[in-house]
Order: structure tokens, then C-alpha cells, then sequence
């Protein structure tokens, strides 16, 4: 029992440890990219036109201050805004999102702010040929998803030098996150890139200093069969150490951030390289470029939208490692599908929560009821461990032999109670990156005042039920023989109600579920073997 004691205060331990770590980062100054260094991927891109233009990513942080056209399109899921400069895409809202800090607003995913620069960019490489820097057409048309229609198509002209009409045109798709790139009039064989030019400011995060080691990835990634999943710090891009797979005739490249991501998907089978670099003090690009087709033709596809795991992986092969649950997704991972399972009965997230906690109760029912057994036993012992003590409580190595005696001749083993704590701790960490990395509980709400279950409890009844929980278990347990240890127990439940007032409510009221679930089998348990009649 002193060693299921430890395993405990270990486990506050690391939480404290997370809370200290939490609080040093936030406090950590901000790493300044080195604004002449390039991150070429081959000695091509190193030398290509958006390369020069890519004094774009200056370009279009200074969009703003030049009055230029602008049209604003509306399909059920996106509110989103095309400038001529460039034809690129500059504001993207994510309709059925709401943004991070600001629940009235809708999430910003792209956007040419003062305070954020992040842009869905695209041209064609060549002298007198049309880029991002370059100033388009945008022709009449409509500009709102109509109800019965299923596609909405935006269409821009450029005339070149060689006075060849090029025509981009954006085809949005209803129920979709994903929008065509298209490119027509275009001389066979002439690069194409698609990139994001993107700022190094993490997503927005509601603020919990108790993160347990999580921090969220922002940056570039770069899927190929021969190179895998590969995600870029934008600190590598301005340090020249990025490594990634350059080129492939296959593969997508993705902008990652906590909950959503944007991706260009070319058409599998094509010859595509992948660049990224640096443009200035803290912007970034990161890019794919692709020839033109025999028939003057390049059509990219872009998904930009939430980390939605099982429509990622419909999208492209691969894609589905953005949902990121860090170094348990061993366990993460299969934990989410059964959630989702569950999810899919009860149509309320907290209720699959709940029905997941009983799932993982019921499959370590066994080994929990030997554990319980052993706890059981072990407090019919205590006054006779209380007499061995008053005996021999001057001679340790006595005393620590005539106890093993004891538990030896009545076949209890004092290790036994460690076992639940030991196989929940691994489960209570992953359903926290769950909880934190996965979109779709993001705002999920249960009942009540629990309108988000990746949020802390706002009124924190969830960490009190939680702890008077934890302090009926405690009642349960045998009583330590150290009159100290009694005392640092009986406060246990208290420092951990104090550290879940952090946790998300999800976690909370998994841990509170398993509580009481833990204390209805350990009272039988108790009841069955006579402990307290």
C-alpha cells in the first residue's frame, strides 16, 4: 500500500512538473527567424520565380495599405474573400466554427490582418507570366452558394506577355472544405506553384497552464511515400536545418495548426517538388510546384478546414497524421475510435465520454477486482500490522520481516493495490491529448453549464464532485501505519481537486465516472470479504 501511495504522489509530482513547465513557456521569449536565410529544396526553387516574388510574403503583408479589388463569396460552410492582387485567397471563415477567444465570431483561418498575415497563394513561374504579385480580372459572376446549386465558381483573366488569355478560377463545393484551384491558357510544361505564405505566430489557445507536456504543433508538413509524414518547425526553414522530401510524384503539402489545417492536394501521379523557405523576419512560405498539363491545363485541390479525422483520411493517404496526440497516440489513437463509436449511439460527447469510462472500467474489471481484493485484505490487517509495529518498531529489518511473514501466510500481496493507478495513468494522458487535439470536441457540450468539454469546468462543480469522490475512495482504503503519511493523505484529495480545476471537463468527468464506478466495485468488494462489520 505505501508503494500505491508513492505511485500517487509521483503522479502529482509530474502534474505539478507540467504546471511549472506550462507557466516557463508561456514566459519564454519568441525564437526571430533570420531574415536572409532561403530553405531551398533543390537548386530549382532556389531560383524561381516565386522565389523573387516571394518578396511576396512581403508583398501580401503590404496588400492591405494598396486599395485593391476584392470579391466576397459565401457557400453554407465558408465566408471568404478573392483580392485581384494575386488572385489569392486573403479571408477565409470557417462558418459552423466559432473563433477560439471569441465565441460570437467565426474562426479566421486565412487572413491579411495588421496583426496576422496567412494567404492561400498560387501563380505561374516565367517571365511576363502572371503570380501572386500580379493583378487580375475577376470577372462578373455569382458570388453566393445558392440553395439547390452544389458549386460555386469564381473566375479571374490575366493577359500575358505573349498576349495569351489565362483564366484561375476557384470552384467551391457544397458540404465541402475543399476548393478547386484551376489553371487554363497556360503554355504546356510551365511550372505552377501553390503555397501558403504564413507568419510564425502559433494558433490562438484558451489559456491552461496545466498543458501536461502538450504543445500544440504549428508549421508546415510534407506527406510522401518515400519520405512519410514530415513535419517542419518554422524555426528549421530560418535556421536552413528543414528536411523533407522534395521531390515525389505523390504526396500533399499541409499547413498545421492546433485543430484545423490547410493542404494543397495535387493529383496523385504527377511530378511535384515541394519548397519551403523563408521571406523576412518572421514569414514564411511553403509550397508545391507542378507543370502545366499537354492541354495548358493544372488543377489543384484545397482542403482548408478542421482536423476532421475520418474525412482527412478519405481525403489523401497519410492525411490523417495531422491529428497529432503526441507520444501515447499508441493508445490515443484507438481510444478516439471507440469514443467516436460511442459517440455515434449517444450523439452527445460527454455521454461518450461516459460510456467509454464504463468500456474501460468493464475491460480491467478483472485485474481491478484483485487489486480491490488485495486492498481489502490488507486493511483486515492493518491492526495486526499496527501490533507488529508496536513490537518491533525499533528494529526495521524485524519488523520488515515478521510484515512479509504476515502477508505471506495470508497470501495478500501489498503491491496489489498499484494496479489501477498504474493501468489508468497511460489512458487519463492520451484521453487528454484526445481531448485537447481533436476538433470534434472542441465546444462539445454535455449538459448544462458544461458547454465545452475541452475547457475547464467554468463553475468548477465537475473537480468538487471529483474530489469528494476521490476522499469516499480514500475512506475505503486501508489506513496508512505512518501517522504522517495518514495525514499527507487525507489532504491528497484536496491538492488533487486544486489541480482539476485546470483539466479540461472532459478529463474531469472521466476521472469523477471512474471514481465512482471504482467505489461502487470496491465497497462489494469489501462487503463480500467482511471489511468493516
Amino acid at each position: 500500500m505505501d508503494n500505491r501511495r508513492l505511485i500517487l504522489l509521483m503522479f502529482f509530482s509530474f502534474s505539478l512538473f507540467m504546471l511549472w513547465d506550462g507557466w516557463l513557456k508561456q514566459g519564454q521569449p519568441k525564437v526571430v527567424p533570420v531574415a536572409e536565410t532561403v530553405v531551398p529544396s533543390t537548386a530549382t526553387v532556389s531560383s524561381m520565380a516565386p522565389g523573387d516574388s516571394n518578396k511576396a510574403g512581403a508583398v501580401a503583408g503590404q496588400v492591405t495599405t494598396v486599395k485593391t479589388e476584392t470579391v466576397s463569396i459565401e457557400t453554407d460552410l465558408f465566408l471568404a474573400e478573392i483580392s485581384a492582387r494575386g488572385g489569392d485567397i486573403i479571408h477565409l471563415e470557417l462558418k459552423g466554427h466559432p473563433a477560439t477567444l471569441d465565441v460570437t465570431k467565426k474562426f479566421l483561418l486565412f487572413d491579411n490582418g495588421s496583426s496576422h498575415t496567412y494567404l492561400a497563394q498560387s501563380g505561374l513561374i516565367g517571365e511576363g507570366l502572371p503570380n501572386h504579385k500580379s493583378l487580375w480580372r475577376i470577372k462578373e459572376g455569382e458570388r453566393t452558394l445558392k440553395n439547390g446549386e452544389n458549386a460555386l465558381s469564381i473566375n479571374l483573366e490575366y493577359d500575358s506577355a505573349d498576349n495569351k488569355k489565362i483564366v484561375k478560377t476557384y470552384t467551391f463545393h457544397r458540404d465541402s472544405y475543399q476548393v478547386d484551384v484551376r489553371y487554363e491558357g497556360v503554355t504546356p510544361g510551365t511550372p505552377v506553384y501553390y503555397q501558403f505564405t504564413r507568419d510564425g505566430k502559433p494558433a490562438e489557445t484558451k489559456n491552461n497552464p496545466l498543458n501536461m507536456g502538450i504543445s500544440t504543433f504549428t508549421g508546415p508538413a510534407v506527406f510522401t511515400e518515400e519520405g512519410k509524414f514530415q513535419k517542419v518547425k518554422f524555426e528549421d526553414i530560418a535556421t536552413g536545418k528543414a528536411k523533407f522530401a522534395s521531390k515525389a510524384k505523390d504526396g500533399w503539402l499541409a499547413l498545421v495548426q492546433h485543430y484545423f489545417v490547410a493542404v494543397w492536394l495535387p493529383p496523385e501521379g504527377m511530378q511535384r517538388e515541394y519548397y519551403m523557405r523563408a521571406l523576412s523576419d518572421d514569414l514564411y512560405s511553403a509550397g508545391v510546384i507542378l507543370s502545366s498539363t499537354a492541354d495548358g491545363k493544372s488543377e489543384v485541390s484545397l482542403y482548408a478546414g478542421p482536423q476532421e479525422l475520418e474525412n482527412l483520411k478519405k481525403l489523401a493517404p497519410g492525411l490523417g497524421l495531422v491529428v497529432d496526440y503526441g507520444w501515447l497516440t499508441v493508445i490515443a489513437a484507438p481510444l478516439f475510435w471507440i469514443l467516436n463509436l460511442v459517440h455515434k449511439i449517444t450523439g452527445n460527447w460527454g455521454w461518450a465520454i461516459i460510456g467509454l469510462t464504463f468500456l474501460i472500467k468493464l475491460s480491467f474489471f478483472p485485474l481491478s477486482a484483485a487489486s480491490y481484493k488485495a486492498m481489502a485484505k490488507m486493511k483486515l490487517l492493518t491492526p495486526r500490522l499496527q501490533k507488529l509495529k508496536e513490537v518491533y518498531g525499533d528494529d526495521k529489518l524485524r519488523l520488515n520481516q515478521e510484515m512479509m511473514a504476515l502477508y505471506k501466510s495470508e497470501k495478500v500481496n501489498p503491491l496489489g493495490g498499484c494496479l489501477p493507478v498504474l493501468v489508468q495513468m497511460p489512458v487519463f494522458i492520451a484521453l487528454y491529448w484526445v481531448l485537447q487535439g481533436t476538433v470534434e470536441m472542441r465546444n462539445a457540450p454535455w449538459i448544462g453549464w458544461i458547454t465545452d468539454l475541452s475547457a475547464q469546468d467554468p463553475y468548477y462543480v465537475l473537480p468538487l464532485i471529483m474530489g469528494l469522490s476521490m476522499l469516499v475512495q480514500t475512506r475505503l482504503n486501508p489506513a496508512p501505519p505512518d501517522p504522517i503519511q495518514a495525514k499527507v493523505m487525507m489532504f491528497m484529495p484536496v491538492i488533487f481537486t486544486v489541480m482539476f480545476l485546470f483539466f479540461p471537463a472532459g478529463l474531469v468527468l472521466y476521472w469523477t465516472v471512474n471514481n465512482i464506478l471504482s467505489i461502487a466495485q470496491q465497497w462489494q468488494i469489501n462487503r463480500m470479504i467482511g471489511v468493516g462489520k
